[in-house]
C-alpha cells in the first residue's frame, strides 16, 4: 500500500537555513497538565466511586479494560477537550494519558468505549446521579447554613433520528432539553429530557428526592429554589410553602398583573423623560391566579430607557424588599448560566449524538463529572493562582495543553514539561498543592 504521509515537510527558511518538519518526534504529548486532574481526582476519589455505580455484565476472562479505566479515559479526554470517541484511537498510544488513567499500555478504542457508552442502563444513570449528589455533601466539612439551588434549562441541538428527538417551537430546532441543578458554582443535576415536554417537568420530584436528602444530613439547612419562569409552577409553589422551603422565581406577565404595575411603568417612563436617564423601578403586590389557592407576594421591576420598557415579575414568599431581593437574590442565579455554557462550550455536553437516549445521556452525566473534576482543581487548589474565577475552557488551554516529552524507563517516568510555558508559575503552585513534597 502506497504511504502518503511524507517522511519531512519543507517549510519556509529562516536566515537560508532549512526548516523541516516530520512526526517522528518519539514520545510527545500536547496533554502535560492532565496531571493535575488525575491528582484531583485520586485525592476525591470520584470517578472511582462513579465507577461502582455502572453495572458491568461483561465476561471477565475478556476484559482488558476495567470500567474504572474506561470511565476515567472518557472524562479526562473531555476535560482535555477532545469531545468523541473517535480521538481516542490517537490518544490510547499517548502516554500522558496512559499515566493519567493508570496504565502502561494502550488504552481503550473508539469501538471499545462506544459500547461502554451504548451499554449503560438506567439504573446506573441513576446511581451514578446520587453518586454525585453525595461528593457534593461530603465535600462539606462543616454544615452549610444555606443552600441555593438553581433550576435551569437549556438545548441541545440534534441531527439524525436520535431516540426521543423533537422540534422545539422556541429554540426552532430539533433539540433534548437537559436540565441542569447548580448549587452556587457545584453541579448536582444533569438530566437529559425531550423538548417535547413542559420545561419544569422533572424538577419537582428532583427538588424533593435534593431537600429529603439535604436534610437527612443537615437538618437545620435553609434551602431556596431558585428559577426563571419556566419554574413557577403551582404544584411546585405549593410544595415549598408546605415543606419549608423559600423559592423566588419568575412569573409570566399576564393581563392582570401588567395592570397592577401600569403605575409603576407610567411613573419610570415619566421619571426618564425628564431625567433622559434609565430609571429602575420597584413594587410588589398580592396577587392570586384562578388556579391558586391563595395569594402570593409578586414582585415587579420596571425599567424605562431610550429602548422602551421592561417588565419583568417574580413570586416569592421571602421576606426582603422587592430591590434587594430582585438584584441581591433573583439576579444572581445568572452565574448558572456560566456554568451551563462551560459544560456545553467547553466540555461538549450538547454532543448528544448517540442513538439510543440513555447513551445520550450518560454522555451527558461524563461532561458533568469533567466539569465537577475541574471546578474542584479550581476550588482547592487553584486559589492562589490567576485561573481561581477562570473558564473551564481557559484552565484546560492553559494549564492542560502543555507540551512534554515523557521519558520511560523500568524504574521512573519522567515528564519534561515546555520550559518556554507562561504558566508555570501557577502550574507548580497546584501542584505542591495537590502533592505536597
Amino acid at each position: 500500500m502506497t504511504n502518503c504521509t511524507p517522511s519531512s515537510m519543507r517549510f519556509s527558511p529562516l536566515n537560508r537555513k532549512k526548516v523541516e518538519v516530520n512526526f517522528n518526534g518519539g514520545c510527545i504529548t500536547t496533554d502535560g497538565g492532565l496531571l493535575l486532574i488525575r491528582e484531583t481526582d485520586k485525592q476525591l476519589g470520584l470517578i472511582k466511586c462513579l465507577s461502582k455505580a455502572i453495572k458491568d455484565e461483561r465476561h471477565t476472562g475478556y476484559v482488558r479494560h476495567s470500567v474504572e479505566q474506561m470511565l476515567r479515559q472518557r472524562v479526562y479526554g473531555l476535560a482535555a477537550g477532545y469531545e468523541d470517541v473517535t480521538d481516542h484511537d490517537t490518544l490510547r498510544k499517548d502516554l500522558a494519558f496512559q499515566i493519567a488513567v493508570g496504565k502502561e499500555r494502550e488504552l481503550a478504542s473508539s469501538s471499545t468505549l462506544s459500547r461502554f457508552e451504548n451499554n449503560i442502563d438506567r439504573s446506573s444513570l441513576v446511581a451514578m446521579s446520587h453518586a454525585l449528589v453525595e461528593h457534593f455533601i461530603q465535600r462539606h466539612k462543616q454544615p452549610p447554613k444555606e443552600l441555593i439551588l438553581d433550576f435551569d434549562p437549556t438545548d441541545n441541538e440534534i441531527y439524525g433520528q436520535q431516540e426521543n428527538r423533537a422540534y422545539h417551537g422556541y429554540y426552532k430546532h430539533y433539540c433534548f432539553l437537559p436540565l441542569h441543578v447548580f448549587c452556587g458554582k457545584h453541579l448536582l443535576v444533569s438530566m437529559l429530557r425531550p423538548s417535547n415536554i413542559d420545561g419544569a417537568k422533572y424538577s419537582g420530584a428532583i427538588l424533593k428526592l435534593l431537600v429529603k436528602r439535604f436534610r437527612q444530613v443537615w437538618p437545620k439547612v435553609n434551602i431556596i429554589f431558585r428559577g426563571d419562569c419556566a419554574f413557577g409552577r403551582k404544584r411546585i409553589l405549593y410544595w415549598c410553602e408546605n415543606n419549608g422551603i423559600q423559592y423566588v422565581t419568575g412569573i409570566s406577565g399576564n393581563k392582570r398583573l401588567q395592570e397592577l404595575a401600569k403605575p409603576l411603568m407610567q411613573l419610570a417612563k415619566e421619571q426618564y423623560e425628564k431625567n433622559s436617564e434609565k430609571q429602575r423601578l420597584f413594587s410588589e403586590y398580592q396577587y392570586s391566579a384562578n388556579s391558586w389557592k391563595n395569594s402570593r407576594r409578586i414582585v415587579a421591576k420596571a425599567e424605562h430607557h431610550e429602548h422602551g420598557t421592561n417588565l419583568r415579575f417574580l413570586v416569592t414568599n421571602m421576606s426582603q424588599p422587592a430591590q434587594e431581593l430582585y438584584d441581591d437574590h433573583y439576579c444572581p442565579r445568572g452565574d448558572m448560566e456560566n456554568g451551563i455554557k462551560q459544560l456545553k462550550l467547553d466540555l461538549h455536553s450538547d454532543r448528544n449524538s448517540c442513538s439510543d437516549f440513555l447513551a445520550n445521556q450518560f454522555r451527558l452525566l461524563l461532561s458533568s463529572i469533567a466539569y465537577t473534576l475541574i471546578t474542584e482543581l479550581q476550588d482547592l487548589h487553584l486559589g492562589s493562582t490567576q485561573f481561581k474565577k477562570s473558564y473551564c475552557g481557559t484552565i484546560r488551554l492553559k494549564l492542560f495543553k502543555i507540551g512534554a516529552v515523557i521519558l520511560k524507563n523500568s524504574r521512573r517516568i519522567q515528564v519534561l514539561l515546555s520550559s518556554s510555558c507562561p504558566y508555570q508559575k501557577d502550574f507548580i503552585s497546584a501542584a505542591e498543592s495537590l502533592v505536597p513534597t
